[in-house]
């Protein structure tokens, strides 16, 4: 079960990471890719972001619902 918690920070951390990466530096894919999807006019970057926040919150939910398991199997036994 913590495994299962590290996996989904590490997922949650990782989403918010990328999310905020493309909200900053909108041409990360091109500079590190060397591909040009959308013809430089931003629209996979916005398809990316709006992919990525509720990614991160729904990884984020489940840490939280793992980490809550863990504290109450840790109480009770």
């Amino acid at each position: 079960m913590r495994t299962k918690f590290w996996i989904e920070v590490a997922l949650a951390a990782s989403s918010g990471f990328l999310c905020l990466l493309t909200l900053f530096w909108r041409d990360w894919i091109e500079a590190i890719f060397r591909v040009d999807p959308d013809g430089h006019n931003g629209a996979v970057e916005w398809i990316i972001v709006a992919a990525l926040v509720p990614a991160t919150a729904a990884f984020g939910v489940r840490a939280r619902v793992t980490w809550r398991r863990l504290a109450a199997d840790g109480l009770s036994g």
